[in-house]
Order: structure tokens, then C-alpha cells, then sequence
């Protein structure tokens, strides 16, 4: 059934939704033409083009449609892993260090250029030269400024290769060349309009220069961006000759757009705006686990929380359930593992429920049958307030008084990697798509030294030794077998679940509203973005 909208819908929609420039008009609305995608969601965190700087999520939208990487993953199927792109094949030496890359040929740039190792090579270099925010995910292999010439360089036309430093599992150094800073660009065009030694990075922080299967049009900051498609895509046919993505940042005005339908996809509908159309035939809502988990720590230089038995109470006293059931219905699912399910080596087990008398039991145990008090930080979001909020209540009903603390994210943050805190009520996202990501972070902890300030590794900031884990990550990081490194990481994760100070409680589901006709519209699942040349209406 038709979902009716009534007079103050209209205006409402009237006054949000501008038609879009080609879209054919009729008495019920706008139409975007079959071979367009008009894209609803919020790009307003795009602040480069530049694949070696970019690292927002909007920027990986963009990137994995301008530009191909060596290693490539198939969106049709993103379980299978990484796979051949740009690179047709790859060898590694006995010794495990040394990668050598055949590449693929005749495939060619937007500008016709050809794609060869010598565009490899700078691509790869050009990310440990410019020392952006991503740069880490190529430089933790060993490449540095003063190394690069001859740890990254192109044998001859067809042929590329890199050292690391020391051993590592294939699968790290594949997985993480999947990631948006390992993409491919054009090296004569962006050398063509290099200035000052910047690596043509003020050029392409504006502009494109990739082999994808879209080229940039324009790029409007804060409001719009717009693809074209470029014929002889080596990986498939593209059947959306222009692709259109508008910034919209209200769920309401996303709602009408796409109700009348003058967008094909509403990215960032709310779970009342989602109920709202799921009577409307003509539109559905397909759900997709991203890497994004919701969780909470214990800083562990509080005499209380760093008591084992407190830590596992507090784990007992969230209601999982019934967040889920109620403010994150549909948003999130309940996970307590680190790494996000359909990562290598996911962990599904859900040991922890609500359970106050087991936790009162644990904090009897401990030493504290009459509770204590304890302060939450959480940063001013929706969502992370409406989980202080239930927990707040779940904890009394231990004893446990909490007050809650709120603030920017800047202010929030720096009580968190200052160590000075009780409670931190925060998420974390996936860096790269590969686990060491995670395991690295919540289950790493080299020196816990107030002043090793290893900020970037939660284990430190909540003062958690990880002693044995940070042996068996360090290990898992280095195994070459795929599925017995994988199964290392789900040992972590068991570990990690009984004796961590940090409750993870949920995984995000991103839901994307569309018209019915829409088909292969892939979001990227828990390690990527989008994909939009698969898309077919």
C-alpha cells in the first residue's frame, strides 16, 4: 500500500527536498532517471579527496568508486576477503617480508594514461611522505621517509614490490592494502600539478585522479558531490551513469525525499522514520552490521573498578536486551566480543546478560556488598546518553551510584587518554579491515607507564596490562596460516570477554532506506564503504 502523506508532509517536503537537476517531474513527485542514483545521507565530514589523507567515512565512499587498489574486495561478497585488483597475482619470499605484485594490463586512468608499478610505487611512497592521519596503516610495516626508496619500488613496468620490516602475516599486509590509503593514483597527473614538493596533494584534495569505475565530477562542500561513470570499468559493467550523493542531515527531510522520491537511497534514517515507511510498498530498509561497537571501561587505577570480581559484576549489570529492544532497536545489535562479526576471527558468544544478583554476589565477593559511587564520562550523543542513562539505573539496583558526566568529544576525549576517568561510555570503529585492528587496541598494552602514553591503545588508557594478550596478538599479527591466526584471535577475544576491564555491549547496524527498484546497494559491511557501480534499478 501507497504510504499517504498528508498536507503538512507536502510542505514539509516542499520546503527540504529541491529537485534534482535531470530528475523527471510529475504530478506525485520527482523520478530520478533509471540510469541516476540520487543518494541521501550526511557528507558534511569530508574534508579531502585526497586518498592519502582521507579518513572519514564519507571519504571511503568516494575512494573505493574513483579509485582501485592492488588488492581489491568483491562487494558482492565482502566474507571472501581480500582479492586480485590492480594486482593480477603476488608472491612472498621465504622469508615472509618481501611482497612482489604482477600487475594487471591494459587497464588505464580516467586520463588514459596507463596503470603501471611506476603509479604503484608513488602512490604507496607519496602515503608515507605526506604523513597524514592514515599513514599509520601503511607505516606500521616499517616504511619510513628515509627507507621508502628501497623498500617500495617498482622492479619494472609490470612489477611491484615492498619490504617490510619484519615478518607478518600475508593476510595483515593484504587486508590492510584494501584500505583507502593504499589506492592507486594517477602519478603523471598528480606530478603534473605538484607545488612545492606537496606531492600534488593541494591539487587532489580537490580533484580526482583514479581508474575506477566513477571519475568526480564536482564536489560541493557540505552539500553535494556528483560521480560520472566511465565506460570499460574492468570490473563490470556500471549501470548508474551518474551518481548523485546530497548532504541532508535531518532523518524527517531524508524521509520525504525519498517518500516522494526524489532520492533513490536515505542513508541515516531514525528507527521512528524507518517504522514510518515500513507499510510504503514502494520503498524497503536493508539492514548491514558495520564495524562500529558500543562499549564501556573500567580504569583500572580506581581501587574499586580494578578489582576482578567488580570488573565482572559490572558486566552483569547491563541491560543488553533491553537496550536493544527499545532507544537502539534496529540500530544495534548486542555483541561482546572486540572484534565486529564478520571480521577474520569473530566471536558470536554472548556470555553476559542482565543479572543484579549475580553481580551483587561478585561485589559481596569483592568487598563492596554496599556499592560505591562512580562517575560515567560520556560525550554529548544521543544514543551514548540514553546508554549512560540505563546503566545508571541498572547499577543502582546493585548499589552502585553513578553520576554522569557529560561533554564534547574533544573534552570527553581527553579525560579518556589522560587516564582521568572512571567510566568511559564510548564506541570505537575499525581503522583497517583487518582484526589486528581492534586486537591492537583493546588487547595491546607494551608498557602501561603512566608516561608511555601509548593514547592510541585503550588497553593503556584504561590502565589494563593485557600481559598475556599482548603476547598472543603480537603472535597473531606474525602467523601466515589464515585460519589458524583467525582462531588466535578468537582465543583473544575469550580471554579478553572473562578478565578485561571493558564491557563491549554492541554492534551498529547501518540501515539504508530506498525505493523498491534499487538493487546491489552494498554499504561496505563492517570493513569498507560503499559501492556504487554494482547498483542497478
Amino acid at each position: 500500500m501507497r504510504f499517504k502523506r498528508s498536507i503538512l508532509s507536502l510542505a514539509l517536503a516542499a520546503s527540504v527536498a529541491m529537485p534534482i537537476s535531470g530528475a523527471i517531474i510529475t504530478e506525485a513527485g520527482a523520478a530520478t532517471p533509471p540510469n541516476m542514483l540520487v543518494v541521501a545521507g550526511r557528507i558534511d565530514d569530508l574534508i579531502s579527496l585526497d586518498p592519502q589523507e582521507m579518513f572519514e567515512f564519507s571519504g571511503t565512499d568516494i575512494a573505493n568508486n574513483i579509485y582501485d587498489k592492488l588488492v581489491v574486495l568483491d562487494p558482492s561478497d565482502l566474507s571472501k576477503g581480500y582479492g586480485p585488483g590492480l594486482a593480477e597475482s603476488w608472491e612472498i619470499s621465504e622469508d615472509g617480508k618481501t611482497f612482489t605484485f604482477k600487475m594487471r594490463e591494459g587497464i588505464k586512468f580516467h586520463s588514459g594514461n596507463p596503470v603501471t608499478a611506476k603509479d604503484a610505487e608513488f602512490s604507496l611512497r607519496r602515503a608515507v611522505a605526506l604523513k597524514k592521519t592514515p599513514s599509520f596503516i601503511v607505516t606500521q610495516f616499517g616504511f619510513t621517509a628515509e627507507n621508502m626508496n628501497d623498500t617500495i619500488k617498482a622492479v619494472d613496468e609490470n612489477t611491484f614490490q615492498i619490504t617490510t620490516d619484519k615478518k607478518y602475516a600475508p593476510s595483515f599486509v593484504l587486508n590492510c592494502f584494501t584500505a583507502v590509503i593504499a589506492s592507486i593514483v594517477d602519478s603523471e597527473l598528480v606530478k603534473a600539478n605538484e607545488v612545492d614538493g606537496d606531492w600534488g596533494n593541494g591539487w587532489l584534495r580537490t580533484n580526482s585522479a583514479g581508474s575506477g569505475a566513477f571519475k568526480l565530477q564536482n564536489w560541493k562542500p557540505n552539500e553535494s558531490y556528483s560521480l560520472t561513470a566511465v565506460p570499460g570499468y574492468w570490473r563490470g559493467d556500471v549501470a548508474m551513469k551518474r551518481v548523485i550523493v546530497r548532504h541532508v542531515m535531518e532523518s524527517a527531510s531524508q524521509r520525504l525525499m525519498l517518500e516522494k522520491g526524489d532520492v533513490d537511497v536515505a542513508r541515516h534514517l531514525s528507527p521512528e522514520d524507518v517504522a514510518a515507511i515500513s507499510t510504503n510498498e514502494d520503498l524497503k530498509v536493508e539492514d548491514t552490521l558495520r564495524g562500529r561497537l558500543m562499549y564501556i571501561s573500567f580504569n583500572q587505577k580506581d581501587q574499586a573498578l580494578a578489582h576482578p570480581k567488580v570488573a565482572e559484576a559490572l558486566k552483569y549489570l547491563v541491560d543488553y536486551k533491553g537496550m536493544t529492544g527499545s532507544f537502539l532497536k534496529g540500530q544495534y545489535t548486542i555483541q561482546q566480543a572486540f572484534l565486529p562479526q564478520t571480521y577474520m576471527g569473530e566471536l558470536k558468544d554472548t556470555p553476559y546478560s542482565l543479572n543484579v544478583e549475580k553481580a551483587k554476589e561478585l561485589l559481596a565477593e569483592a568487598g563492596y556488598a554496599d556499592g560505591f559511587d562512580v562517575e560515567f564520562i560520556v560525550r554529548n550523543a544521543t544514543e551514548r546518553l540514553e546508554i549512560a542513562q540505563s546503566l545508571q539505573n541498572t547499577f543502582a539496583q546493585a548499589g552502585i551510584n553513578a553520576s554522569i558526566t557529560t561533554g564534547t568529544g574533544k573534552q570527553i576525549l581527553g579525560r579518556y587518554r589522560a587516564r582521568d576517568f572512571q567510566i568511559y561510555v564510548g564506541a570505537w570503529g575499525p581503522d583497517y579491515p583487518d582484526p589486528h585492528t581492534n586486537a591492537d587496541t583493546f588487547a595491546n598494552n607494551p608498557d602501561n607507564r603512566d608516561e608511555a602514553k601509548l593514547t592510541g591503545k585503550l588497553a593503556w588508557r584504561v590502565g589494563y596490562p593485557a600481559t598475556d594478550l599482548t603476547v598472543l596478538t603480537d603472535l597473531a599479527v606474525q602467523e601466515s596460516d589464515r585460519e589458524k591466526r583467525a582462531r588466535m584471535y578468537v582465543e583473544a577475544q575469550k580471554v579478553f570477554q572473562k578478565e578485561a576491564p571493558f564491557a563491549v555491549m554492541f554492534q551498529q547496524i547501518e540501515q539504508n532506506s530506498m525505493r523498491e527498484n534499487v538493487s546491489g546497494f552494498n554499504p561496505g559491511g563492517a570493513v569498507t564503504g560503499v559501492f556504487y557501480w554494482p547498483v542497478k534499478k
